[in-house]
C-alpha cells in the first residue's frame, strides 16, 4: 500500500503516451495531496485538544465559574439577531457579541491570578461584642507575625505634630515635623536594613509629599517649598511657592500643586521645572487640598465653607460648591474619583457624589474633625482631638456605627492628632500626632492585589529606573486636564443647530447681556488656517537672493512681452560716447 501511494496507481510505469501519463499524474497527485492535508488536520486537531486539556487542568481554560461570569458581565446580550435583514450589520453585531463573551470568560478565568484576598474584622455572632470595642493590642494578637511586626509607635514629642505621606506603592513613609524634622525610610523593611533619610530644615514644616517615586520628595516649609532627594540633599528651592500650607502631586502629569496662605494655587512641572499656572482663588488661605485621581482636578477647601475644583487651564474654578456653614478643615477623594468627603468646623462630615455634586449623607462627630483619609477599598478615617475613627463602607451607604476606634496614647494635648494617611496595598493607617507617629492595623483597608506595571511594592532598582522612564514617556500634558477625561478624542455627533445653541449659551454665560452685544457665530473656512497656508505665509516674508533674481527675471520677461505686444512703447536710449565699444 505504501508503494502504491508513492507511485502512480493503475498506470504502467513504462507508458510514454502523454495523455495517459498526464491523466495518471494529475489524479494521483490530487489524491495524495488530499490525504496529506487530512493527516495534517488530524495532527493539528489532536495538538489543539492536548493544549486545551492542559489549559483546563491548569485553570487557564475550561468553563469559568458562574459567579465569576456574573461579576464580569457586560450588559444584556443582544437577541434575535437572525431577524435582521442587513447581513453586514448582523455579522458585525454577532462578532461584537462573540468578542464580549470571550472577554467576559477570559476575565473570569484570570481570577486565578489574583490569589490574595482582602482582610476583614468581624465580631462573634450572637453576642453583644462590636468591632469598635477591639483595641490595637487585641488585633495584633490575632493577625500574622509579619503584619504584627509592622505595628509601631514613634515617640517624637520634641518635633511634633507630624504630617506624613506614603509612596504610591506603599513601600516608603515620609514624615515631616512642624518644628523642622523630616525623615524618609522604608517602613516595611527589617529593622536596620537601610538607614533612614533624616534631616532638620531649621524652620517650620507644614506638609510633605512624595513625587513620582521614592527618590524625591517635597516639603512645604515656612517661607518656600523645597524638593529633596533620597539622601536628604536639597535639589530645588521653589521660590514661586510662597508660604505653602498644603501640597499635592499629580503623578501622571508630573505636577506639584501647592496652596498658599495668600490664597494662590501654584502648578509646578517637576520634570521640566516650568511653572505651569498661578491661580488666585480670592477666598483667603487654603488649609484643605486634595486631587481627584481620575481626572487630576484639584479640590480646595476654604474658610467660607466652599469647596472649589480647579484645573491649570482656567483662572476661575470649574465648580464652586457650598459644603459647610463653617470653614472646611479637611477633604479627601476616593481612589475611583466618584466620592468626596469634606469635614468642617461645624463638626459635620459630609459625603458627596462628585458626578452630580450632591450630598449623599452626613456624619456628626463629638468635635470638629481635623483630617480625613480614604483607603483604596473605601474605608473612611476621621480624627478629632486624640481620637481616631474608621468607618467601613461609609461612602455608598450611611454606616450606623464606626468600624474601629483608637485613642492615641496619653489622650491629652500632647497626643492631639494632626494628619492621617492610609498605606496603599496594606491594611495600615498612619497617624501623625503631636507626640510622634503611629501605625494602626485596619483589616480590609488596602487593595489585596496590585498591578506591577502601575505600582509595584517589590520593585528592584532596575525596575524603578525603567518605570521612571516609562512615566516620562507617557506623561500627560497639563492642557488635557478637564472634568471629563473621556472627552479627549471624542467626536461631537450632535447636529449643527445643537452645537450652535450650545456655543451661544456658553458665550452668554461668559459675556453676559450687560455688554450690549449680540452673539455672532463664527464659521471656519476650510484651507484658510491649514498648516500649509501658515507655512507659505511665513515663507513669503523671507528675503532670499535666488528669489530676488527670479523675481527680476520674471519682471523683465513680462516687460518684454508687453513691448512686443505693443502695450508699452520702448523707450529710446540716448547714445553715449561709450556705445562705440558695445559689441553687436
Amino acid at each position: 500500500m505504501g508503494k502504491a501511494k508513492a507511485g502512480h496507481v493503475g498506470e504502467p510505469k513504462a507508458a510514454k503516451a502523454a495523455d495517459t501519463v498526464g491523466a495518471g499524474v494529475t489524479e494521483s497527485s490530487a489524491t495524495a495531496a488530499t490525504k496529506k492535508r487530512r493527516r495534517r488536520k488530524q495532527r493539528n486537531g489532536k495538538a489543539a485538544a492536548d493544549t486545551d486539556a492542559q489549559r483546563s487542568s491548569s485553570g487557564g481554560g475550561g468553563e469559568a465559574p458562574p459567579a465569576a461570569l456574573a461579576k464580569y458581565t457586560r450588559g444584556t446580550p443582544l437577541s434575535k439577531l437572525d431577524l435582521l435583514e442587513d447581513r453586514k450589520l448582523r455579522a458585525t453585531l454577532q462578532r461584537t457579541e462573540k468578542t464580549s463573551r470571550e472577554a467576559q470568560t477570559r476575565a473570569a478565568r484570570a481570577e486565578v491570578l489574583l490569589p490574595s484576598a482582602a482582610g476583614f474584622l468581624e465580631a462573634d455572632e450572637g453576642t453583644t461584642e462590636r468591632t469598635y470595642h477591639f483595641s490595637q493590642t487585641d488585633i495584633g494578637r490575632e493577625v500574622d507575625r509579619s503584619t504584627a511586626a509592622k505595628q509601631f509607635s514613634l515617640d517624637l514629642p520634641q518635633f511634633g505634630p507630624y504630617a506624613l505621606a506614603y509612596t504610591r506603592n506603599g513601600r516608603h513613609l515620609l514624615l515631616g515635623g512642624a518644628r523642622g524634622h523630616v525623615a524618609a525610610f522604608d517602613w516595611q523593611a527589617p529593622r536596620n536594613a537601610r538607614p533612614p533619610t533624616e534631616l532638620h530644615v531649621r524652620e517650620s514644616v507644614r506638609d510633605v509629599t512624595w513625587l513620582h517615586n521614592d527618590q524625591m520628595f517635597a516639603v512645604a516649609q515656612r517661607k518656600y517649598a523645597y524638593i529633596y532627594d533620597a539622601t536628604g540633599a536639597e535639589l530645588h528651592c521653589l521660590r514661586s511657592h510662597v508660604e505653602p500650607n498644603r501640597l499635592a502631586f499629580l503623578p501622571y502629569h508630573f505636577l506639584l500643586v501647592s496652596a498658599g496662605a495668600a490664597g494662590w494655587l501654584k502648578y509646578q512641572d517637576t520634570s521640566t521645572g516650568q511653572l505651569v499656572a498661578e491661580l488666585r482663588t480670592r477666598l483667603g488661605p487654603c488649609d484643605a487640598l486634595a486631587h481627584n485621581p481620575r481626572n487630576a482636578i484639584v479640590h480646595a477647601g476654604h474658610a467660607n465653607g466652599t469647596v472649589t475644583l480647579w484645573s491649570p487651564n482656567l483662572s476661575t474654578p470649574l465648580v464652586k460648591l457650598l459644603a459647610h456653614r463653617a470653614p472646611v478643615r479637611a477633604l479627601a477623594v476616593d481612589a475611583e474619583g466618584r466620592y468626596m468627603v469634606t469635614a468642617g468646623a461645624d463638626a459635620q462630615v459630609r459625603v458627596w457624589d462628585v458626578r452630580t455634586y450632591r450630598e449623599l449623607h452626613a456624619y456628626r462627630t463629638a468635635a470638629p474633625v481635623v483630617d480625613v483619609a480614604l483607603s483604596q477599598r473605601g474605608a473612611l478615617a476621621l480624627a478629632h482631638g486624640a481620637h481616631v475613627q474608621v468607618w467601613a463602607d461609609a461612602l455608598r451607604t450611611k454606616a450606623a456605627a464606626p468600624h474601629l476606634n483608637h485613642l492615641v496614647a496619653g489622650g491629652g494635648a500632647g497626643a492631639r492628632v494632626h494628619r492621617l494617611a492610609f498605606c496603599p496595598f496594606e491594611d495600615f493607617l498612619g497617624v501623625g500626632h503631636a507626640g510622634g507617629v503611629e501605625s494602626l492595623v485596619v483589616p480590609g483597608a488596602g487593595e489585596a492585589n496590585f498591578d506591577a506595571l502601575e505600582a509595584n511594592p517589590f520593585e528592584t532598582k532596575k525596575q524603578r529606573q525603567e518605570h521612571e522612564v516609562k512615566m516620562l514617556l507617557e506623561k500627560v500634558q497639563p492642557h488635557l486636564i478637564s472634568l471629563d477625561p473621556d472627552a479627549v478624542g471624542r467626536v461631537d455627533r450632535a447636529p449643527q443647530e445643537t452645537i450652535a445653541a450650545e456655543r451661544k449659551l456658553a458665550w452668554e454665560a461668559n459675556q453676559g447681556e450687560a455688554a450690549g452685544q449680540e452673539f455672532q457665530p463664527k464659521y471656519k473656512m476650510r484651507g484658510k488656517s491649514s498648516s500649509m497656508r501658515r507655512f507659505l505665509r511665513k515663507e513669503a516674508n523671507i528675503v532670499d537672493g535666488n528669489r530676488i533674481k527670479l523675481r527680476e527675471k520674471l519682471e523683465k520677461a513680462k516687460m518684454e512681452r508687453a513691448v512686443a505686444a505693443g502695450h508699452i512703447k520702448e523707450e529710446k536710449k540716448v547714445k553715449t560716447a561709450l556705445d562705440r565699444f558695445k559689441r553687436v
